[in-house]
Order: structure tokens, then sequence, then C-alpha cells
């Protein structure tokens, strides 16, 4: 017994003293007089560069219950992508009412747990972490919230700062919080060095004096100190402007801010061109308070929300540091069991697996955040669309590209040539390259090991089936995955045009690999630099007659990886799904392009268009075939001769040996379809849905807007955004068409409003009519005077604004406006900005003519400061 007691005790400080190595090993940060992070050993500027994931905490967890989902596996495979990323920062504001009793003690439970489990596993991925103690709020959203008896749950959120027992409870769970630890990691979190710090709370809500705040905060920080923190303590300074002051008067080692460019929660997703809304990101007060210069400065949250766009990362990351941001994690990485849903934040949107495009843009930005310089400056729109070396954005190409000489990622395909395509190590992708050929819409990464042996990761491929940003449902798939065989050409001098491919399966004792990556056995030469029918999985490449240095197997360690580790989700495409959009209004006797994605199991065996036309009982009903032109992407030309005025409708059938099914059906007459089994020949079909596509005259005018009902597709904005709106349509007789009234009320000093719809459809159909036209013509309510000071134009595909005041209108009640009248002004960034003290419009530093060809979105704007109440009937809107 004696001797036993012995051997534990020996054990045991074998464990500390190996513990301790390894935590002394690890550099922690610190912040210098400066307000400057530093490594404590190197004393290098830091910079990180990650995401917020919420997988342990409200919906999230519940939502992988839901689907029987192990949440530690789940961990597992997310926290790969994120080191596949190139991410090296991970924030959370931990959800307090799930971690709490009433009184702020912290309670050990499956929350916790987990967090505990994700903090270990990052910190295997030389992941760091700031932990943001709590939010204050409840854990229901999307859902309702769920009683925890968490102490958040018995107050108001703007009264948790200055009701003595709601301080008291934060106190007590601080200190617990901060002294908690990780039975995983063997670390309490305030002596764990892979935290690089903790933020207070999550966007305070303060209603207090500026003393009340600052003697709030003063308690905290005292409650983290008396627990033995020595690490950064940070707090959330964009919010609440009018107590700024009181921030900087504590002893706070950093700032937090926000940036959410384009608004939140629109329900659909965003178009147009967003660059010119991440020109600058300007500090209000930067210049104001006493001391701003003298705390780190950190993005705790940030997202160009509503877009599947994969431009903007890149370009966000290039303001935060001209701004001077040394930590930026975008809210928030989707968990990939339920992403292909996103029910968990609608209006965000990120996976590896499912936005691949996005995806890569993020781990563009990711090595943007480590090499641009802190508070270097890269011009101003459109001259900073390149910037640092190598980076490159587009809006026109959807694109975000690095092009350095070692490295070479894009976020769509790409015709720019590699600065030295022998020099390369590493090439991270979506769709074709100089370097790569590929139909897959996967994302890709190809690392070199050593000479002429390299890594080859090929996720599946990810098709948009619904709106991803409208309201989610677990029950709603908004994109969906299948595991295509594509040609992979590759054209890599190191590697050669004659190379061995190997499958690498999973490591042992791994939970990161799919079925089919465990089965996957493929070995063969390749002579000609084209890998055939490459399916998802992790290959080992090595070039003919290339003797390795090492002997490179699944278990192989490199950078933060194992080679054969491997996390996907498993197909979902297992029925037919048609995704297409028609054209909104194309021009009579001309061809019609049609195009649409077609995803299932496997290819159809044939895919054609019947119009509206056709009948079982007709002796001939003729047909157009579609062909797939790349990926799975079809296409027909409907001749000319068949394109008459008025309304062209189709179907699109797809056939798979004895089965065929018929689409649009079971969908809106726009985007995804499931479609339905049967032919429209049948004689028992009876469904009559159509894809619809408007026909007009070549020389006719090109409708803007037609209005229809309240919405008829048009926002409206007002500035500043506590404005009061009302839409109401009048249709106050049977032989007028009806107008759509805008009512806008004052509640604020100098108040504009606007109204912008997108016409860029409208106006694709006519692109010879576009050349020619010369007025812009719109249709008011002939009764009532205009508002004051009221002008029209549009944004173009520059992000630029061109715009014209108002003429008074004619007898019959329209205003025309010759194009020739339109002139650059400032755009207006709506929807409204986070936070609030960002500039509201981008002001051009550079003249680009207007073109009519670029048109995207129709505005009409008018200030609100004449009377209390302005307000607008409108009517038809055209180009003439």
């Amino acid at each position: 017994m004696k001797r036993q007691f012995i051997l534990t005790c020996i054990c045991l400080l074998f464990t500390f003293v190996g513990t301790q190595g390894k935590t002394t090993s690890i550099p922690t940060i610190y912040i210098d007089g400066n307000g400057v992070m530093r490594w404590n050993d190197t004393h290098r500027e830091a910079s990180f560069f990650g995401a917020n994931y919420t997988t342990p905490f409200a919906h999230a967890y519940r939502a992988l219950g839901y689907l029987g989902v192990d949440r530690k596996a789940a961990i597992d495979k997310d926290v790969y992508h994120l080191s596949r990323l190139g991410f090296n920062a991970y924030r959370i504001h931990l959800w307090d009412v799930e971690l709490t009793d009433g009184e702020g003690n912290l309670s050990e439970n499956d929350h916790l747990d987990l967090m505990d489990y994700l903090i270990a596993k990052l910190k295997e991925r030389n992941i760091h972490i700031v932990i943001t103690a709590q939010t204050n709020f409840g854990n229901g959203y999307p859902e309702r919230n769920e009683p925890t008896g968490g102490f958040s749950y018995k107050y108001d959120k703007c009264s948790m700062h200055s009701e003595p027992e709601a301080i008291a409870a934060q106190e007590r769970y601080l200190y617990s919080l901060v002294r908690h630890t990780n039975p995983y990691t063997g670390l309490a979190y305030k002596d764990d060095p892979s935290i690089v710090g903790f933020e207070i709370n999550n966007e305070p809500c303060h209603s207090g004096t500026k003393e009340e705040v600052k003697s709030y905060i003063n308690r905290m920080l005292k409650a983290i100190r008396k627990a033995g923190n020595r690490k950064p303590v940070f707090y959330n300074v964009s919010h609440n402007e009018w107590t700024v002051e009181a921030y900087y008067d504590t002893d706070i080692k950093g700032t937090t801010y926000q940036w959410y460019p384009i608004g939140l929660v629109s329900g659909q997703t965003q178009q147009g061109n967003f660059l010119p809304y991440v020109d600058r990101y300007d500090i209000s007060f930067a210049d104001k308070v006493k001391g701003f210069d003298k705390k780190a400065r950190m993005i705790y949250e940030f997202d160009p929300a509503d877009i599947m766009y994969s431009y903007m990362y890149p370009a966000m990351v290039r303001t935060f540091r001209t701004a001077g941001f040394q930590w930026i994690t975008q809210f928030a990485y989707d968990p990939m069991d339920i992403a292909y849903a996103n029910t968990e934040y609608q209006t965000h949107f990120l996976n590896l697996a499912y936005t691949p495009h996005k995806a890569i843009s993020m781990k563009i930005a990711s090595e943007a955040a480590q090499s641009l310089k802190r508070g270097a400056s890269y011009g101003s729109y459109p001259q900073d669309t390149l910037f640092g070396e190598g980076f490159r954005v587009s809006y026109t190409e959807d694109l975000s590209e690095l092009n350095n000489g070692n490295k070479f990622y894009y976020s769509n395909t790409t015709r720019t040539q590699p600065k030295d395509a022998s020099q390369l190590v590493s090439i991270a992708g979506c769709g074709s390259s100089p370097v790569v050929r590929y139909e897959g819409t996967g994302a890709y990464f190809i690392d070199r090991l050593e000479d002429g042996v390299w890594r080859l990761e090929v996720m599946p491929d990810a098709i948009i089936v619904n709106d991803p940003f409208a309201k989610p449902s677990l029950e709603k798939e908004v994109v969906t995955i299948a595991y295509g065989a594509w040609d992979m050409a590759l054209q890599l001098p190191n590697l050669g045009n004659a190379f061995t491919l190997s499958a690498i399966q999973s490591p042992a004792n791994s939970t990161l690999a799919s079925s089919a990556h465990r089965e996957n056995s493929r070995k063969e030469e390749v002579k000609d630099g084209v890998i055939h029918s490459l399916r998802p999985g992790v290959y080992l490449l090595q070039r003919k007659h290339c003797a390795p240095k090492q002997n490179w197997t699944a278990d192989s360690q490199w950078n933060t990886i194992r080679l054969g580790e491997y996390a996907a989700p498993a197909p979902r495409a297992t029925s037919y799904r048609v995704m297409h959009t028609p054209a909104t209004t194309v021009e009579a006797n001309k061809p019609l392009k049609i195009t649409a994605q077609i995803t299932g199991p496997e290819f159809p065996d044939s895919v054609i268009i019947y119009t509206d036309k056709i009948s079982f009982w007709n002796d001939h009903n003729p047909s157009v075939k579609m062909q797939r032109t790349n990926g799975y992407t079809y296409q027909a030309t409907i001749p000319a001769e068949e394109i008459k005025e008025g309304y062209f409708r189709y179907n699109i059938i797809v056939c798979r040996g004895d089965s065929t099914r018929t689409y649009p059906a079971g969908s809106s007459a726009t985007g995804s379809s499931s479609g339905t089994n049967g032919n429209p020949l049948d004689w028992d079909y009876t469904l009559s849905q159509y894809w619809t596509t408007r026909v007009v005259a070549p020389g006719s005018a090109i409708q803007l807007l037609t209005v229809t009902d309240t919405h008829s597709r048009i926002e409206a904005y007002t500035l500043p955004e506590w404005n009061e709106l009302h839409r109401s349509l009048t249709d106050s007789s049977p032989t007028e068409k009806p107008l759509l009234r805008f009512t806008f009320t004052s509640k604020g000093e100098n108040p504009q409003y606007f109204l912008r719809t997108f016409v860029k459809d409208k106006i694709d159909g006519r692109k010879g009519k576009i050349k020619d036209c010369t007025v812009l013509c719109i249709r008011v309510n002939r009764a009532k005077a205009l508002p004051e000071g009221i002008s029209a134009g549009f944004v173009t595909s520059d992000g630029y604004t061109y715009k014209s005041p108002c003429p008074s209108p004619s007898p019959e009640g329209i205003i025309r406006i010759p194009l020739n009248r339109l002139r650059q002004t400032d755009t207006a960034l709506l929807p409204v900005a986070y936070p609030v003290f960002l500039k509201q419009y981008f002001q051009p530093e550079t003249e680009i003519p207007f073109q009519a060809e670029k048109i995207e979105k129709l505005e009409i704007s008018m200030p609100g400061n004449a009377r209390p109440v302005t307000e607008i009937e409108l009517g038809e809107i055209w180009l003439e």
C-alpha cells in the first residue's frame, strides 16, 4: 500500500512537471504602455484572427441534441476546420444563464464540460482564446428562452450593472469562472497561456451615471484580480457612447468593438457591391477620449451579414488593421452538423463544408490579419482593392485572392497567374485557376510537405438549394452536399505531370473521418497531371522518382494537423433538386439562354425543357435538351422564333432510368424546386406550375418597378434609423393603377429618407435597349406636391451613386430625369451599420463616369427637415 502511494506521488509529480513544461512553452500576451498586445517571449506585436463558435451553449447545443449528434465529436470536426482555415483566435460570449444559479455560483454541468473540452481542443491546434464571461440575456434564440435558474434571468439587461444584488452575483460568478480548473488541460482559466484574456460582458447596457459605470467596471476588475488573474481584461466601448470616458478611466487593458457593415437580419440574401461599406472604420471618439491610444483594440464580432459573396472578408481585415486592431473574430462559425439549415443565426452563415467560397475568403483574411502592418493605409476604394503583398478583392468576380509567391489562395475561379508556380508551397481554393482545373464546388487544399511530396484535401460539393437568410428551420435544407467525382488537373512544377496518388485513411482512434474517407483505398499512377474522377478525401501526391525524406503516414504530424485527419458531412443530395431563377424580362425574337443547377445522387440521363404549349393530345411537342456545361450547371438556348411578346412559360424535366420529375413544383416559381413525379405529357399530370419570363418588344421601355402590394420589392430606410416609417397601398380607382404611399415621421435632427430597389435583374435581359435609354421616368400622385429636395438615380456595380434633383412632374404625374443630368454623389451605407457611430455615407475620392449598363439599384431620397411628416406616393418606374 505504501509502495503504491509512493508511485502515485511520483506519477503526480511527473504530471505536474509535464504540465508546467507545456505551460511555459506557450508564450503569453501582455499589453504594453502604448496599448499594443505583445508576446512575452519575443516582445513582438501579436495579431489574431478567427471566429466565434457556440456549440457548448444555447441553440447550437440544443439543435445537436435534437439530431442525436455527439457534441464532442462535433467540436473535434469544427476545430479541425478552424485550423485548416488558418485561424489562431477564438472568442465566445458565455451564456451565464446556462452556467450559474440564481446567486451567481458557477454550475458544474454539461455546458461547462463542453466549454472545457473545446478549450483543450483549441489548444491542440494552437488557437488562442478570449472569453467573454457573460451575456446577461436568455439562451433561446431563435427559439424561446429556457428557464435555467441563472441569475441573469432575474434582472433586465440594462439594470444588470446597477442593481446591487446583480452586481454581487456577477462578482461571485467572475471570481469562480476565472479560478475554474479545466479537467482536460489541468489548468485554471487564469493560468492557461492559450487564454489571452477576459472580456467582462457582452454588449453591456448601461443606464447609470458615468461614475456608476466606472464603479461597476472597477468592481468587476477587483473580483477578477482577487481570483488571481494577471491576464488582460477587456471592455466593450462601442455601446453606450455617452459614457465612453468612464470606460477609459478604469484599469481595463483593452477595448472591444464590433462591425456589421450592412446591418443584420434582412430576411433574404442581400445583393450588390458592398466594398464601399468597408472602406473605413473611423472611431468617432478616437481623438476625444484621454488614454484612447493606451488600450489595445479588439474586434469581438464582425460579419457582412446576409450575403453569400466571398469578396468581403479580406477587405474588412484590411480596414481593421488600418484602424489598429490586433484581435479580429468573426461571428459566427456554424457547427457543421447543423449548417445544412443555418438555424443558429440566420443572418450569419459560415462553414467550410457548407459555404466553401466564404470559408476560403476567411482563410485569406486570416493571412491578411497576420501580415498587414497595423496602422498602415492602403488608400480609399477602389484603389484599396489591391493591398499588402498579393491581396486582391473583386465584386465583379466575387473573389478574394492571395498571391504572394509561396501561397496562392482564391475564393472563386480566377485567371490570375501565380507569381512563381515553382515556389508554391500552399494552394487553397474553390473553382479553377491556372494551376488547378476542377469542376467541383467544394473547397480544396494542396500543401507541400517536402520537395516532391504534397497533401491534397478535397471537400465534397456544396450547392445552395434555398435562401440561407430566410426564416430557418431544421426541417429546411438551405445547402445540400454531394460527393461528386470530378477530374482535377494539376500544373505544379514541383509535383510534375507524373506522380503517385495514394488515399490517406484516417489515423488510428480519430473521430475525424467519414465512412467514405475510411473506405477510400485508391492508389494509382498519374501520367498527365490529371486525376480522373477524384472523390472527396485526403490524398498523398508523390512526384515520380522522388525519394521522400520522411515516411508520411496518416498519423504523421504536419503543422497543427495529422495527415489523415478529415471532416466532412455525409451526402445529402439523395433526390433531384433543380435550382433556377428565370430571367425577369427579355426581348422578343431573340434567343433565350436558360441556366439551371441540378443536383441528385448521380447525373441525370437527360434534362429537357417543355413550354406551356405542349399537350398530351398534340401529335408533336417540341422540346429543348439541356446540356451539362460545368459541374452541376446545365444550359439550353431557346430559339429566337419561340420567344414571342407576352410571357414565356416552361418546365424543366429531369430523367433518370424509368424515373421522370418535373420542375417547378413544391416551391415558389423562383429558386429551388424539389419537383414532382411525372411528365407534363402524362395523361394524368395535373399541375400547372411554370417558370415564367416576361417578353417585351425590343424597343419598349425598361420597367424597373411595378407596384403590386405594400412591399413591391422596395426597401425603405431612414437616417437616423429611429425615424418612423409607414407604408400603405392606395388603390382608389379601378381605372388607375395603384400607388404605394410612404409616410416618414421625423424623430431626430436632419433626417434623410431613402427608397431602394434592386433592378439589375430587370436590365440583364435588355442589354441592347439599356444603351439607348436616356430618361428615368417615375409616376407619382399628380395631385400631391413632391417632397422638398427629393432626388432620384442609381447605384451601380462600382458601388457608386449617381442622382439628380427631381423636376416637377407632368400633368399626368410623370417625373422625367434625363440620365445625362445624373451626378456622382455620396453613397448612403444602407442598411445601417453597427456600431452606429460609424459614418453613414461613402464619400468617393475617385471620379467614375456613370454608365447605364452598370445600374444595379434604383434610389430615391429626400430630406425630412422641412416638416415633421414627409410623404410620397409612387407608381411605375421605368427607363425610356
